[in-house]
């Protein structure tokens, strides 16, 4: 077997392939958008939504008879952004009281941080657990003049966080109700989740009476 050549070989290949294998799962490339393909997806789901709010019974808008969609900032892929993440263990996740925008409170669940880099400028962002749902309360500085005051929501599916890593699409920012409707009562974002970089994408905020 020493002096076999050909065996050798066969093993050389299949000890490559098991380096291979055990390497390929740990890598985290982030998919490759195509921008044409996002911008056609996220105009549709925009359009959904705005139908939504026009016709259904459960949407904040009260005179959905002049409504003519939502306001939003234009598709930006420089807003799609890989962050890593520093989760709590699970056992040690501390509960997290939030005030709402009537003054009652909700609690939520502490599930980490994420941390990366937007405009340039290093970012973190605590991320909440509710109801089984991971989310994202934030301000950011367009808070106020170009986007609701109170802030706005970013949902993440708990499937997305591979590895320690999750893609925040600040594309699919949302406003709360609250901001088309005084009669709903929305949590309000944590102090540390107060961005001083512009997050010119997703929902904008116009008044709807």
């Amino acid at each position: 077997m020493r002096n076999n050549p050909i065996l050798w070989i066969i093993l050389a290949i299949i000890g490559i392939g098991l380096v291979w294998l055990f390497l390929l799962p740990s890598q985290t490339t982030e998919t490759v958008v195509d921008p044409a393909a996002y911008q056609t997806e996220l105009a549709a789901a925009r359009r959904k939504k705005d139908d939504f709010m026009r016709t259904s019974a459960d949407s904040p808008i009260s005179d959905k008879a002049s409504f003519r969609g939502l306001a939003y900032f234009p598709a930006d892929l420089s807003f799609r952004v890989q962050a890593k993440l520093e989760p709590f263990p699970e056992d040690k996740r501390e509960k997290l009281v939030i005030r709402m925008t009537d003054g009652s409170e909700e609690v939520y669940e502490k599930y980490g941080h994420a941390n990366f880099t937007l405009a340039g400028k290093p970012c973190r962002l605590l991320l909440l657990t509710y109801q089984k749902s991971l989310t994202v309360l934030f301000q950011d500085a367009t808070a106020g003049h170009e986007s609701y005051g109170g802030g706005r929501y970013l949902d993440i599916e708990p499937n997305a966080v591979k590895d320690n890593t999750v893609t925040l699409d600040f594309n699919a920012a949302y406003n709360p109700y609250c901001a088309y409707n005084p009669t709903y009562a929305c949590p309000l974002p944590p102090p540390e989740n107060k961005l001083d970089v512009a997050v010119r994408a997703g929902e904008r905020y116009v008044a709807h009476d």
